[in-house]
């Protein structure tokens, strides 16, 4: 199928493009990678009168250390991350999703502010965003608004962006040092959307217990969750076959999944459990839990 007609803008600068959003009402959409929005046009689930591109605004590139987290610009690239030594040194979990976004030529134009805006449930980096506490930064019309990554998203496709509102950038704070972390992810074949994924980050103390917990999870419920019950059931306790119980049943009551033609709701609740265990025992090893 071919897209439909639609006029194309290609601003220089973040207030030119959040004013061609406005002035449009609704009627526009922001073209990024493209990855995601191409194929909507195509299959004529969008018809906007323009397509706005950010491709081309300086402010929104590249990936920078302040000392204190990694700030990433919107149109940054799934690779540009997958290649970056700041992401390698600060953020190996994130390093560790990435090769399972898709596929090569996804990676090669995706975009990270693309992939939030998006906001598929099944996708990786908007788990990750929950993970690691991101904080995005927004331009619109109105002026520019932070909003923490657990407030971001709404439900499947849907965020809490106004139609005349842009990703710019999201900042991501430096765990601390020591911290262990996993990744685990099903999908039936490389490349496809995963049918359950989680994520884990975990702190241990010198007294051989967790000091510290963060489990998200994804394509399980209508968008990415981070299982709060489930890091509160950790903390004080040694990661043990009885903590992993315990965490794994707040995380399978906590999600909602759907069924379709991949797999059932309930093998996805089962399946997300069992990868919950495998990112925290991981997690648990590279923080050194066993070694204390």
């Amino acid at each position: 199928m071919k897209p439909p007609p639609v006029d194309y803008a290609a601003p220089a600068m973040v207030e030119e493009a959040v004013a061609l959003l406005a002035e449009h009402d609704g009627d526009a959409k922001v073209l990024a990678g493209g990855q995601s929005l191409i194929p909507m046009l195509n299959f004529r689930l969008l018809e906007p009168s323009i397509l706005v591109d950010i491709t081309r605004i300086p402010e929104l590139k590249g990936i920078r250390d302040d000392g204190e987290a990694m700030t990433v610009g919107a149109t940054t690239r799934y690779v540009e991350l997958r290649n970056s030594e700041l992401v390698r040194a600060r953020f190996p979990v994130l390093g560790a999703a990435l090769p399972h976004v898709a596929h090569l030529a996804i990676r090669n134009r995706g975009t990270l502010g693309g992939s939030l805006s998006h906001a598929d449930p099944a996708a990786e980096l908007p788990m990750m965003a929950l993970l690691l506490d991101a904080e995005l930064r927004i331009a619109g019309a109105r002026g520019a608004r932070r909003i923490a990554a657990e407030a971001f998203f709404l439900g499947p496709l849907a965020t809490d962006l106004a139609d005349d509102e842009i990703v710019v950038s999201v900042r991501f704070p430096y765990p601390a040092d020591g911290i262990g972390w996993g990744f685990a992810e099903t999908a039936r074949r490389h490349g496809d959307f995963a049918l359950a994924a989680a994520a884990a980050l975990i702190g241990v103390s010198g007294e051989h217990v967790v000091t510290e917990a963060r489990i998200a999870v994804m394509g399980v419920d209508e968008t990415p969750l981070r299982i709060a019950e489930a890091e509160r059931l950790l903390i004080g306790r040694r990661l043990d076959s009885d903590a992993l119980a315990d965490a794994v049943r707040a995380v399978r009551e906590a999600v909602t999944p759907d069924a379709d033609l991949q797999a059932s709701a309930e093998y996805r609740r089962h399946l997300v459990g069992v990868q919950v265990s495998r990112a925290l025992a991981q997690a648990w090893e590279r923080a050194g839990g066993d070694a204390r």
